[in-house]
């Protein structure tokens, strides 16, 4: 694996060669017959490979494992289980084939040492089952890197020389993280008279030894294979040469190496010596196979029977509300709600602008409303859709832990990046809920996240930015607890308007007390717990979660809509007309709407079309997609923002305050009075508005202090 060229012969018959019969060279020449004879549909394809490679000044070769099955499978076989024998073997073999292929003429060309990368489609095995029976197996882990080290330089064999008598030596280094240790005496025979070289003489020429690139990565087991209430594991990846700085925190990326292990160095000052026998587990990288396509991870290849369903699945006419009503089906109602998930799920185009300007294509989602309207299971039905989806709690997550934290190495004590929820999320969607018990603080990290897709770090002497395409599906809960309408929508919601510009959507979701409703929720309920499938008119989820995730990754990897010119032209209309009517209110109640609507707003109604016209994998969002995009757009963000501009000001709210005062005092408990009387004296007597007056009613009346009677004209106080 390394530059291990000289091997030296023992006497006796070694047990590699008594086992098979086979050795060393009839190895090698057999791996050399492969490389040069292994061809798919009459191409050479190693020969090929490595004839471009070398012209790239790149000596290196990747072998599928499948391949050298095929050809002789007891060659696979050793390959697997003894691969610290094979592959030394197999790059020496990579190195006499270049010679035969590029260069046949010229024998005397010395070429650098070769690398075999390999890659395999066998099963994986999970970093929670590597065993002691794994070791110095060839093993294949699925994980994500949550940190990578810096590059470092590793010998591959090292020069020594005696300080006392000048002689050399070199010695070879094996690969991975075992060290070398000196020679304590020198070897030099010494000549009759010739003083003896004191004990430990040996030093290091650096000038005069062989280095390979080396870089140390953290894998960690991906967030949806790891079991309820465990804690993810993690192991240490030795990546060297044409492997190093392949990948970068928040990769998802499958790991083909040879499960070894190590004695671990206790660090300064730690009293406890490690016992011998005890060594760490790490993986020497043989290759390395990363997701390249971001937005299907895991699912990134479909075969032709899926993609026909697919395709007939996205001509159904009805696959808009089918596939809305196919979102959490156990949940009765909220049909703009999974509307506007399903759009969440499929996102929009993402666009890169001629001066390198990027502009997002994923949409953000907030649920606010009151307690028990099922906002919570919303977000674990999408963590269980999406393709790649984290949740997390507000008390849970700090902004370390949503962005990316600085880590140190415990033995190189060297800082390093381990990315949190929004870089492990990139390409999917990030659920968080109980977004308003997060700290202020917290909640600005991810705004760069949630507009820009990047996390800048600089901390530590780290300064770098992490990718972060993700969605943010957010849930909250007033500032009451409950959504309280007699106040403002900038009273009820305790964020500030640079996070809610951020949303594409707001939906405020109130519990509403109101007996048709209630009845068919109750029964729907009763129907769950019974073990049924809910309501008799809630229809059977026709797409299962499995085939809808499928279905997601599908249309990302295949669709990225563009506007027709009649749907921009109908789009940017209808945006002027909602900022025109936005001000109107602003300037109706003297003051700025707490849910701001920005040119962001505008952008999110186009997201929100291009998403319904990848739903149907079409091509061009026509204006079908703009109407639906903008009433999901008026049902949810204006919705919430109309709520507030019948509301009224601050001042009509104070004098609602002291109406409330003079109506206590003029209408003691038992009497009561007629509504025009009360008009006259308090409107015109005392100077308040009718407004002012109207509303206080409803809000005694609300609380049960006063009743109206005589279909409006007669007010009786009833209680104090």
């Amino acid at each position: 694996m390394d530059r291990r060229t000289a091997y030296s012969l023992s006497v006796l018959q070694p047990d590699f060669e008594s086992n098979t019969g086979d050795t060393r060279g009839q190895v090698q020449n057999q791996l050399e017959q492969f490389i040069l004879q292994f061809r798919l549909e009459n191409a050479f394809i190693y020969r090929d490979q490595i004839r471009e490679n070398v012209l790239l000044n790149q000596y290196f070769c990747d072998v599928d494992i499948s391949h050298l099955n095929s050809f002789n499978e007891e060659l696979g076989h050793r390959l697997t289980v003894e691969p610290a024998e094979i592959i030394p073997l197999f790059e020496t073999a990579l190195k006499r084939c270049t010679h035969r292929i590029v260069y046949p003429s010229n024998k005397d060309i010395v070429l650098p040492e070769h690398q075999l990368l390999l890659h395999s489609s066998a099963s994986d095995v999970s970093i929670r089952d590597l065993d002691a029976l794994a070791i110095s197996k060839l093993v294949r882990v699925p994980g994500i890197v949550i940190g990578a080290s810096v590059l470092s330089s590793k010998a591959t064999t090292l020069h020594i020389e005696c300080r006392a008598c000048h002689s050399n030596k070199t010695i070879p280094v094996a690969g991975g993280f075992t060290g070398v240790s000196l020679p304590r005496t020198c070897d030099r025979q010494k000549m009759q008279g010739e003083e003896q070289c004191p004990m430990d003489p040996y030093v290091v020429v650096h000038e005069k030894c062989q280095f390979v690139d080396q870089q140390i990565v953290k894998l960690q087991e991906a967030p949806d294979q790891v079991p309820v209430g465990e804690l993810p594991r993690h192991v240490l990846i030795s990546t060297d040469r044409y492997l190093a700085n392949r990948v970068v925190p928040g990769s998802r990326c499958t790991i083909t190496g040879i499960f070894s292990i190590y004695q671990t160095k206790h660090s300064k000052g730690s009293s406890a010596t490690s016992a011998v026998a005890i060594r760490t587990p790490y993986i020497r990288a043989v290759g390395i196979h990363s997701d390249v396509d971001h937005t299907a991870k895991g699912n990134a290849i479909f075969t032709e029977e899926e993609e026909q369903e697919f395709q007939e699945m996205s001509r159904r006419p009805d696959l808009y509300q089918v596939f809305a009503s196919c979102i959490a089906p156990s949940i009765y109602g909220n049909g703009d709600i999974k509307k506007a998930i399903a759009c969440l799920l499929m996102g929009g185009s993402k666009k890169i602008l001629p001066d390198g300007m990027k502009l997002r294509g994923d949409i953000n989602v907030l649920l606010l409303g009151d307690p028990g309207t099922a906002k919570s299971q919303l977000l674990k039905f999408v963590e269980k859709a999406s393709p790649i989806a984290i949740y997390t709690s507000g008390k849970g997550s700090s902004a370390a832990g949503l962005t990316a934290s600085v880590q140190r190495d415990h033995t190189t004590r060297e800082f390093y990046l381990e990315g949190g929820a929004m870089v492990l999320a990139d390409g999917g969607v990030v659920c968080i809920d109980e977004f308003d018990k997060m700290r202020d603080e917290d909640r600005v990290a991810i705004h760069e996240a949630m507009e820009q897709q990047t996390i800048s770090i600089a901390k530590a002497g780290i300064t770098t930015i992490l990718n972060a395409r993700t969605s943010v599906l957010a849930a909250a809960n007033p500032i009451f607890g409950r959504y309280d309408d007699l106040k403002t929508p900038g009273e009820n919601i305790d964020f500030q308007t640079t996070i809610l510009s951020r949303f594409d959507m707001i939906f405020i979701v109130k519990d509403d007390h109101e007996r048709g409703r209630d009845e068919k929720i109750a029964k729907h309920v009763m129907h769950l717990q019974m073990g049924g499938r809910g309501n008799e008119d809630q229809a059977e989820a026709e797409i299962s979660v499995d085939k809808m995730k499928r279905y997601v990754s599908y249309c990302r990897s295949r669709c990225a809509p563009r506007l027709s010119p009649e749907a921009a032209e109908k789009l940017s209309s209808h945006f002027v007309s909602i900022r025109k009517q936005v001000h109107a209110a602003e300037m109706e109640a003297n003051a700025r709407s707490s849910i701001p609507i920005t040119v962001r707003q505008l952008e999110a109604i186009i997201r929100i079309t291009e998403s319904l016209a990848k739903l149907a994998l079409s091509p061009i969002a026509n204006e079908e997609h703009v109407d639906e995009a903008i009433r999901l757009f008026l049902a949810s963000t204006m919705d919430a923002v109309n709520m507030g501009s019948s509301q009224g000001s601050r001042e009509l709210n104070d004098e609602v305050n002291k109406l409330e005062e003079e109506l206590r005092k003029r209408l003691p408990i038992g009497w009561s009075t007629s509504l025009a009387t009360l008009k006259r004296e308090i409107c015109e007597g005392k100077g308040y508005s009718e407004q002012a007056l109207n509303r206080a009613l409803v809000v005694l009346q609300r609380r049960d202090t006063i009743q109206i009677r005589n279909q409006g004209s007669q007010v009786y106080r009833s209680n104090p």
